[in-house]
């Protein structure tokens, strides 16, 4: 289903299922004064309200003057005035209305102190009753002020850190890179190399060369250790991540495959290839945990996919920009230089993300290039160029954006 349609359809749900509930049942309780009644009764004051239907409410004593106050979710109390009910000598005034949205209130000014005795509201009958009693002035004082009430005080915000902004290029350029497995996931081995160690040492050495240049790169692994691939979107948002680069370099067990190769996200993998190794990147995870990406509910994933048509082009740039980077720096690349592919690493909404394949262990040549200090200086130049030239114009579409 498209993005358009799959938002349609979530729109229309929710609009249907609001409009039925409106159908269902009235907006506002009402008041049937025939039935309600403010009187002296044994000593206090008995206040009887009845409706046509039960709702929340709470009842509350405040001063300066005395007088109770009663709120109510949502009640229509009608044309007929609210000293029509009152027969209660310690009641001086009467009054109610609508108080703020959603809610009503209903104010019964005291000829002194009192407290409330009975609060309370049969369902069945949908009436409320109150009873007040005479009290001293201490004891009024200490229960004068509003209640908690789950039906009316709303826990305070959670604090969240604000949402982080599209770069603009005021300030360092937050790259995070994510050597590939780690720990108990080597990846791709050739004799006594791996995968794993291979991809930090580059990462750590690109690392060194984005931070000269002024930028703030973050490593989602700083040694040999397994990190899920979950966790390591996870720490690149955690970081304010401008983008995300993610470093392997993996193995064919079957056919040939050799030099660099730029991934870019699509549901669909662009050949057989890029299959394979989108199921070797996400069988990793399962070493350690399950991975529950798939489990979006449709409304959290329409947010997604929204969020994916901003990071999606601006990915798709940086991903061109490599692959031109790495052409005029004479590095190997793949026939295909730019694929596509499902990998889980790829999947975060809100920053670019790229996979980017450094060689392939299974090719001679490229575990020879893979192990060169000189190659690897210039794969990272080429890299360091090419985030340069991205950065430069995706500020200046932020900005126009901004405008």
């Amino acid at each position: 289903m498209s993005l358009l349609k799959t938002f349609a359809a979530v729109f229309a749900a929710l609009f249907f299922a609001t409009w039925a509930l409106a159908e269902e049942a009235p907006q506002h309780a009402r008041l049937d004064p025939a039935r309600s009644t403010v009187h002296d009764e044994g000593g206090g004051v008995e206040i009887v309200l009845t409706l046509d239907r039960a709702v929340p409410f709470r009842a509350m004593l405040l001063a300066d003057p005395p007088r109770l106050v009663a709120d109510f979710r949502e009640v229509e109390f009608g044309s007929i005035p609210p000293e029509a009910l009152e027969a209660s000598r310690a009641v001086t005034a009467l009054r109610w209305g609508a108080f703020r949205p959603g809610w009503s209130r209903m104010v019964a000014e005291l000829d002194g102190p009192h407290a409330i005795e009975r609060a309370e509201i049969d369902a069945a009958m949908a009436e409320v009753r109150i009873r007040l009693v005479q009290t001293g002035k201490e004891e009024f004082a200490r229960l004068v002020g509003e209640p908690a009430d789950a039906n009316w005080d709303l826990p305070r915000p959670a604090e969240v850190a604000a949402p982080k902004r599209r770069q603009t290029g005021q300030g360092p350029l937050v790259v995070v890179l994510d050597p590939g497995h780690g720990g108990i996931d080597p990846g791709a081995e050739a004799g006594h190399l791996n995968e794993a160690d291979l991809t930090l040492v580059f990462a750590r050495e690109l690392a060194e060369m984005l931070k000269a240049a002024g930028m703030a790169p973050v490593l989602t692994r700083e040694a040999d250790h397994f990190v899920p691939l979950e966790t390591r979107i996870s720490l690149a948002r955690a970081a304010g991540a401008d983008l995300f680069l993610s470093l392997h370099a993996d193995a064919l067990a079957e056919g040939q495959a050799v030099g660099a190769t730029v991934y870019k996200l699509s549901e669909e993998a662009s050949d057989t290839a890029a299959a394979l190794l989108a199921e070797r990147h996400d069988r990793g995870d399962l070493l350690a945990g399950v991975d529950l990406s798939g489990q979006d509910d449709l409304v959290a994933t329409v947010l997604m996919d929204l969020a994916r048509a901003e990071t999606g082009p601006r990915a798709d740039r940086l991903a061109n920009a490599l692959v031109k980077s790495f052409d005029a720096a004479e590095i190997k690349m793949h026939r295909h230089p730019l694929q596509s592919a499902a990998f889980s690493v790829l999947k975060a909404p809100d920053f670019p993300s790229l996979l980017v394949e450094l060689g392939f262990l299974s090719s001679p040549d490229d575990l020879a290039r893979l192990t060169d200090a000189g190659w690897r200086a210039r794969m990272q130049g080429a890299i360091l160029a090419a985030i340069r030239e991205w950065a430069v114009e995706d500020a200046a579409e932020a900005a126009l954006l901004r405008q």
